[in-house]
Parts: structure tokens; sequence; C-alpha cells
């Protein structure tokens, strides 16, 4: 009798460090840290007003709705396949755009912490070469790369946590901090259009829950599993988010904020306690390495559920055919490989435009603010698609949200609408001009994305 090989599990533990890592994205703390003291208002808000209820609306349809599909199927059975196209066109795009801003983060930590200048052609080998080692990782299964992931998320555990200690720590030794904290109103947001643009960057952190949703098929039992791990995961993300971003806060002002980071972080605080500048130049590196490790985990926590979607939009018509292949393993390699071809374009194409090291970091948040409202856009379905299955679908709910109706609808609409605002304030910042001239290269990509977005689903055959 031949013998079966024993499948792997997607244990609750591995779950739990999956949400973690796919909801942690390191390299969003530094401009988090920007907004200020205020920060910790908008974290406040946006974990009761969007956190939450997201949580847990993914954690129901995740459990009831077991599929690779995730979000795609959701929106599908709430709305057909039209508005499931455009969620997997946008959820989609994003992500060879988020592979291509990582690329020139990597190379910009290297040169920051090796204090060197990549000339052009490194530039080219060392994004191009993490593109593709993150999209040859994406195909296969996550439960064989959970090795991977989970070293990513003890790495950024870490460094994160490790930065918001030493933070306080030196705030406690020296009394100083880059960002003093005066009066109760220090912590209160301004008042104008522009402290909306804040909405996006911390609702991006919270992104990814329904991810996990998509490995149902290699857990033993999802139905508890999910919850559990998307409650848990989401409860440690937001703790290790707020800790760097107050090791930020102390040491720098919000101004260096905006173009430094994480490692420029730990080389100040650490020569304010003293520290041999030589061991602190070791200690920088040693981050910055966990760092850029973390940028390929991160990427690879997310590949299979972004693939996956992709998949099934292609199977029902949405995108072109080349996203079905799967390989042996059922894995969609193909999106993964366009993911790499697309991404190559976007850093060839940043390249030969001139942009060399020291404006790496303009490039990258290019790329990520398209990234970003690409992403918003595929979400925005999701939360109505919750309300009309509650109504329409009558499956068992392994896991219930609790509430009335009223209720129901609060959590519904309050994130669909934060969602919306996210995506206005990151195109039009404050609406002036020069913040709309600045931005053009990302609104101007927008546009073209929903162009080619109602293309494609102008193919959508309607269902009977």
């Amino acid at each position: 009798m031949e013998k079966k090989m024993k499948k792997k599990k997607f244990k609750l533990i591995d779950a739990i460090l999956a949400t973690v890592c796919i909801t942690l994205v390191a390299e969003s703390v530094a401009p988090t840290a920007a907004i200020g003291n205020s920060q910790y208002f908008w974290w406040i808000l946006l974990i009761v007003a969007f956190c939450l209820p997201y949580g847990l609306i993914t954690a129901e349809l995740g459990s009831t709705f077991r599929s690779e599909g995730g979000m795609y199927d959701w929106v599908k059975k709430a709305f057909g396949k039209k508005w499931a196209a455009r969620v997997a066109w946008n959820y989609w795009i994003n992500f060879p755009l988020w592979i291509a801003s990582l690329a020139v983060a990597v190379t910009d930590v290297l040169a920051g912490i090796f204090g060197i200048e990549l000339s052009i052609v490194w530039l080219l080998v060392l994004q191009l070469g993490y593109t593709w080692l993150v999209s040859f990782l994406g195909t296969q299964r996550i439960s064989d790369s959970k090795w991977l992931v989970n070293i990513g998320t003890f790495f950024k555990i870490i460094f994160m946590v490790g930065l918001g200690l030493l933070g306080i720590y030196v705030f406690l030794v020296t009394g100083q901090s880059a960002n003093p904290i005066q009066s109760v109103t220090d912590l209160l947001p301004s008042m104008d259009l522009a402290g909306l643009s804040f909405i996006s960057v911390i609702i991006f952190n919270f992104l990814g829950f329904e991810v996990v949703a998509t490995y149902t098929d290699d857990m033993e039992n999802p139905k508890k599993e999910i919850p559990k791990a998307l409650i848990i995961g989401g409860a440690l993300m937001a703790l290790f988010y707020i800790l760097p971003a107050t090791g930020i806060n102390i040491a720098m002002t919000t101004e260096q904020a905006e173009v430094a980071g994480i490692t420029d972080s730990f080389a100040i605080l650490l020569m304010q306690l003293g520290m041999n500048a030589d061991l602190v130049r070791i200690i920088v590196i040693i981050v910055g390495l966990m760092f850029i490790y973390t940028m390929i985990a991160n990427i690879v926590s997310w590949s299979f559920g972004v693939n996956s979607v992709a998949k099934y939009s292609a199977d029902d018509g949405g995108l072109p055919k080349i996203f079905s292949k799967t390989n042996k393993e059922g894995v969609p390699y193909m999106a993964s490989i366009m993911n790499g071809v697309v991404a190559s374009v976007v850093v060839i194409l940043g390249v030969i435009l001139g942009v060399v090291s020291e404006e790496a970091s303009n490039l990258f948040w290019t790329f990520f603010s398209f990234s970003l409202v690409t992403l918003l856009i595929s979400y925005i379905p999701l939360f109505p698609a919750f309300l009309k299955l509650r109504k329409t679908d009558k499956t068992k709910r392994a896991y219930k949200v609790p509430g009335n109706k009223f209720m129901l609808n609060v959590i519904t609409w309050v994130p669909f609408v934060l969602l919306i605002a996210g995506v206005i304030f990151t195109l039009f910042i404050d609406f002036t001009w020069p913040s709309i001239q600045a931005n053009l290269p990302v609104i101007i990509g927008v546009i073209i994305s929903f162009i080619i977005e109602e293309i494609l689903v102008s193919r959508v055959k309607k269902e009977g």
C-alpha cells in the first residue's frame, strides 16, 4: 500500500506569528513617528474605529467561508464577479509596487549602515536581486516558508521593542526628548486637512488580517484558530507599533523622522548613553541587516494571500489567465512571477530616471504612496460585503461578530468612511496646488490603474 505523505500543518502559534509579521510593517514606523506626539491620539482612535471592527469582520468571514481566495470570494459572494475583479486588481497591483518600494528601501538601508554610496549598477543588482528573491519565495506554500516568516517576526519584535525600550530608558536617564510633551494639547492632532493624511499611514499598519484567512487549508482547526490568531496577533501588533514610534520620537524631531528611520534612531539613542562609536556602528549594522531580513519575510508572508486572490480572479476572467497557473503544490506561481516582472520594470524605471542612493527615500515614498492608495481602495468593498452576507447568506457562523443591528452598521460604515478618507487625503493631502503638484506622479498612476481596472472588469461575464 502506497504511503501518503503527511501534510505540514500551520498551527495556532504560526498563525499568530504570521498575523504579527503580516501586519507589523517595520518600514512604516518612522513615518508614523513623524506624526509627532499626536500619534497616540490617532492610534487610540483608529484601534477602536478601524482595527477592532476590521479584525472582528475578517474573523467571522475567514472562519465561515474557508477559501484561499479570501477577500475576493467574500466580495464575490456579496456583490458578484465584477466587484470582486475590482478588488482583485487593486489588491494585486499594490503588491509589486510595494515590492519595488522595499527594494529601494533595502539599498537605502545598506548605504546608510555601511556609509557608502551605491553606484547605479549596484542599485540595479541589489534591487532586482531582492525583487526576484521574494518573488521566488512566493512560489512556495506558506507552511513550507513558515520558518522564514517566524524568524522575521522575532527579528521585528527584537529591534522594534528594543528601540522603544531603549528610547524610554534614555528619557528616564537623561530627561531629554526630541519631542517633549508640554501639555495635554500636544497629544491632540492639528485641526487642519493635512493632519487627516495621517489616517492612511496608520490604517496601512493594521491591514493584512484577511491574509491569515487564506491559510485555512494548512490549519488543523481554522474555525477556532483564525479568530484567536487575529485577536491575539492584533493586540500584539498594536503594542509593537507604539513602542518603536515612541523610541523614534524621543530620539529625533518629527522633521528628522520623515527622512530618517529605525537605524538612525538606534545610533542617536546609543550615542546619548555615551556608548563607544565603534560599538554603536556594529549594533546599527546588525539592526540594519535584521531590518532587511524582515522586509523579505514580510513580502513572503503576504505573497500567498495576494497571489491566491489573483488566481481566483483569473479563474473568473477578472485578471489575465496567466495568473491561474499553479505548481504541483497548488501555489499560483505565475502570479508571483508577474509580481517580479512588474516590480522589476518599476525598479529599472526608477534607476533610469537617475535616482541615486541619496534620493532613494523620495523614490520609496512615491512607490509606497501609490501602493498604499491601491491597497486601501481594495478594502473598501469588504465592509459592506460583510453586512450584505450577514443578511443574505445563512451559512452557520463558526465565529459571529456580537452586537445588534445598530452595532453591525457602526462597525461596517465607520471603517468604510475611514478608508475613503485615507485614499482622498493620501492623494490630495491638504488640497493646495503645491501638495497636489508634488503628488502628481501618484495621482496619475492611480488614474492609469483605474482605467486598466475598468478595462479588465468589462471583460468579466455577469452571472446568469
